[in-house]
């Protein structure tokens, strides 16, 4: 591998070792998955999805897909949130899980989907480690581009309005786009994510996600500053992580509150701390008093997307895989931080009838019935070694 030729003897053992023990630790956590995710895809492909996919957006650089949903009717001058998965997921899925596009119907704004390609990568993990990828106006960062401004153009979203959130490789995907383009979002919120730059490889990314890149806030900042030549005003930033997360290190919250803060010419102490919905929240307030910088980590929480499966104001999405039940939904209090929550409609349920249960044992059965479970746990980490770039 190309990487390969900047380290030799003993540095190439030593980084070998580090990165083949954080192969190996990756691999377990998606061996466990195998069985959930299975039953999961039967869930969300038995569901009728809300989902339409869009072509010829654009050039297309990155050969990403994209998905929208509107709610009928969509008000003139509506808002845009663009919402990117995680590795393994889809447009369709994610939305299933966290909720998206109930919201949208309770608060009537637009949504945008993009969709990472297998032919891209074998992981369906947006390529934000890649610098073709994540730099401004090229690759998978010009694609998401000019799908916004697709949707702009064609539904009159009001410019002043547009979101971006993520999870995972979605999530630091999220930072590409607010660090790339910050003129164009008025708001961001990254879950399990990663702070830009933090990697250019993908043996680099492996290291960020499970031991971190640690930098100073000015460092960091410096960063997102070099990614355009916008000098401000900056998106606001909202920041979700689990403190048992084995995929992205926490740390990696830390980072990232660091990288915004700095942005925002903030401290590193929060403005004010307190309790929402059982949790602990942290908030940095600007100058005009405009709270811009937020972040919940969740205690005991693991890699995915905080939700809530409750009745009122939090209820939308279904738990599985990487949408967790903690008691609190991320989608929910991030479009609230956004001021998204008025007007407010009547929602429409994110679930059929008994899906919950349903999901629930099929997930048991699939847990409990794998008669080729070897060769399926070799056939997938084939594909992860694919998709990170250590196997042809």
């Amino acid at each position: 591998m190309l990487f390969f030729l900047r380290y030799s003897g003993p540095v190439l053992m030593s980084y070998l070792a580090d990165a083949f023990s954080d192969l190996l630790r990756l691999l377990r956590q998606w061996a466990q998955m195998l069985a959930d995710l299975t039953a999961w895809d039967r869930i969300v492909q038995s569901t009728p999805t809300r989902l339409r996919e869009v072509r010829d957006f654009g050039s297309n650089p990155g050969n990403l897909r994209m998905f929208t949903y509107a709610p009928d009717p969509l008000p003139s001058s509506a808002a845009l949130v663009v919402v990117l998965h995680g590795c393994t997921q889809t447009a369709v899925g994610y939305d299933y899980g966290a909720g998206w596009s109930t919201l949208a119907d309770r608060y009537a704004f637009d949504l945008l989907f993009p969709e990472q390609q297998p032919s891209n990568n074998l992981g369906r993990c947006f390529k934000w480690f890649q610098p073709e990828d994540s730099a401004r106006d090229h690759g998978e960062a010009l694609s998401i581009r000019q799908m916004i401004e697709y949707i702009i153009r064609t539904r009159e979203i009001d410019r002043r309005r547009v979101f971006v959130t993520g999870l995972s490789a979605g999530g630091a995907m999220t930072s590409v786009m607010l660090a790339t383009y910050p003129e164009l979002f008025a708001g961001g919120a990254i879950i399990a994510g990663a702070p830009y730059r933090c990697a250019t490889s993908s043996a680099e990314a492996l290291a960020s996600m499970f031991q971190g890149k640690v930098r100073s806030a000015q460092e960091w900042g410096d960063l997102v500053r070099a990614a355009s030549s916008h000098q401000g005003p900056w998106p606001k930033v909202s920041v979700w992580h689990g403190d048992a997360d084995r995929t992205v290190a926490v740390v990696n919250a830390a980072e990232v509150i660091k990288q915004w803060t700095n942005v925002h010419g903030l401290p590193p102490a929060p403005s004010r701390q307190e309790i929402v919905a059982g949790h602990p929240r942290r908030v940095w307030v600007n100058a005009a008093g405009e709270d811009v910088v937020e972040d919940y980590i969740i205690s005991g929480m693991s890699h995915g997307a905080p939700i809530a499966i409750s009745t009122g104001e939090q209820r939308h999405g279904a738990a599985g895989p990487f949408s967790l039940d903690v008691g609190i939904s991320s989608s929910y209090h991030m479009t609230q931080f956004w001021g998204l929550t008025a007007p407010k409609r009547e929602p429409m349920p994110s679930l059929p009838t008994g899906a919950e249960e349903e999901l629930a044992s099929s997930i048991a059965q699939a847990a409990l019935g794998q008669r080729n479970w070897p060769k399926r746990v070799r056939a997938a980490v084939t594909r992860i070694l694919r998709a990170i770039g250590l196997r042809q």
